[in-house]
């Protein structure tokens, strides 16, 4: 092969028109792991040691894989210190951008040198028995090869297993309009006002909740119970009123969680009730 750096920007641009048209599957997998284990070390190696005689095919392959696994980390570091941060296409832009420069430069090195010393990618597979390698080379392989099977597990591990961040519910009133904004403040006895009571899970889990209204400490309302799975949301409109003259009455809204009997959140509303 004359030129392998066509191959690896194709497979690279491909896994990236996967990734910007939301394609899931395992062609984007599979494109994905050479593109973040080996492509960025592969250039970089083939930067820095243009000629045939610098390294042999063992060598390159376990230097590409370990640069590879070095220099990722290294550019999300960088990444989380400017405005983009660790964010898919960030990462994407930055991995590809580092592979067309290093490829770039190893082109541009390989053609100062003469044909006989360039480095060339051979696609004649010579058997080589194991007692023939030098120690290094077997160092290096059996290295080579753990390295490959403990990144490509990582990665399978982290591509299948859920993600689990902090555990917690939601819990929310809103105001005229379903807004942040416009609470009832000042109200005649008798009189109704309205809120938006919100409640969102992120237990990872269904959960079973029940709302309580309270004025002065004594229950005027019961929501529930109703039971919400991950990530789902609920929005209910509750009306109270007050009877008596009131100056900064707190009405409470507390949520309760799977029939516990101690409040799990608490928000409040301070009312002014005249005749």
């Amino acid at each position: 092969m004359k030129n392998e750096f066509p191959f690896i920007l194709f497979l690279s641009f491909i896994l990236a028109v996967l990734i910007v048209m939301d394609v899931n599957g395992n062609v984007r997998f599979a494109l994905g792991l050479p593109f973040v284990l080996f492509f960025p070390g592969y250039t970089l190696i083939a930067a820095l040691f243009p000629a045939r005689d610098n390294l042999d095919g063992i060598e390159r392959v376990a230097f590409s894989f370990g640069l590879s696994i070095a220099v990722v980390p290294l550019m999300g570091l960088i990444l989380n210190y400017t405005p983009w941060g660790i964010r898919l296409y960030p990462i994407l832009l930055t991995l590809l951008a580092f592979t067309i420069m290093m490829s770039v430069i190893a082109i541009h090195r390989r053609n100062k040198l003469s044909l006989e010393k360039r480095f060339v990618v051979s696609l004649n597979v010579a058997t080589t028995k194991w007692g023939d390698l030098a120690r290094l080379d077997k160092i290096l392989s059996v290295a080579l090869v753990g390295a490959i099977i403990f990144a490509v597990g990582s990665l399978y591990y982290v591509a299948t297993t859920p993600k689990v961040g902090e555990k917690f519910t939601e819990f929310y009133i809103l105001g005229n309009g379903g807004k942040a904004e416009g609470y009832p403040r000042d109200m005649k006895t008798g009189e109704e006002k309205e809120v938006i009571l919100g409640t969102v899970n992120h237990e990872y889990r269904p959960v079973s909740y029940t709302a309580e209204v309270r004025m002065d400490g004594y229950v005027k309302k019961r929501l529930g119970p109703f039971e919400l799975n991950h990530e789902e949301k609920k929005e209910e409109s509750v009306s109270f009123s007050v009877y008596e003259p009131h100056e900064n009455l707190k009405v409470e809204f507390i949520l309760f969680k799977d029939g516990e009997s101690n409040p799990y959140r608490s928000l409040h509303l301070w009312v002014n009730a005249n005749e």
